[in-house]
């Protein structure tokens, strides 16, 4: 139980790391943190432990009291994002391409899209931002393995290394917890593509 994940929010209240509940009460112990309940009251030890946890929440016991296990902790004085680099997965590919083939500049539900290498991987291309885009089907299958000049093809924008920063860096699993889903977008996609 211990080793369980807690979710921790900057002061802003902005999600930038998981840590475990054994740090998490240590953190909140000491007042580098405090407990945050899902009304969003925020509490300090005192207080934490003073409030008794319902049936289905879970806690730990100690010889003289039962303590609930924050599932979120806010950083006192932290306000600032830690500074992480865009993950290179397709989420991120359509995202930046807006869900829009690369070729023919349509519109499509993620679904109806494919990653495409602009110099295909037989002649050398790289799995790079600057070299992976968003299209379509159609589009995939008439390019197919060749540039997209050969094909009669031209891009609608060149790729490029997105410049904005994700808020949060956190594998999503199974051990995400209710009280997580007002801080995070459970839409993420955690694949990581490998560049290459």
């Amino acid at each position: 139980m211990l080793d369980t994940n807690v979710l921790v929010l900057n002061r802003l209240f902005q999600a930038i790391q998981v840590t475990t509940v054994r740090k998490a009460f240590c953190l909140l112990y000491k007042g580098h943190v405090r407990a945050v309940a899902p009304d969003y009251t925020t509490y300090d030890w005192e207080d934490w432990v003073d409030v008794p946890p319902q049936p289905y929440e879970d806690s730990i016991v100690t010889p003289t009291l039962r303590i609930r296990i924050p599932r979120v902790i806010l950083l006192v004085d932290f306000d600032r994002l830690p500074r992480h680099e865009v993950r290179f997965t397709r989420k991120n590919i359509f995202y930046r391409d807006r869900n829009r083939c690369q070729y023919c500049g349509g519109k499509f539900q993620t679904r109806d899209l494919n990653l495409d290498h602009v110099v295909p991987l037989s002649r050398g291309g790289k799995s790079t931002w600057e070299n992976v885009v968003c299209c379509c089907v159609a589009c995939n299958s008439r390019k197919g393995g060749l540039l997209p000049e050969e094909a009669g093809m031209r891009l609608v924008k060149a790729p490029v290394k997105p410049r904005w920063h994700p808020l949060v860096k956190i594998s999503f699993t199974t051990g995400q917890y209710e009280a997580w889903k007002n801080f995070l977008d459970i839409a993420y996609w955690n694949t990581e593509l490998r560049e290459s």
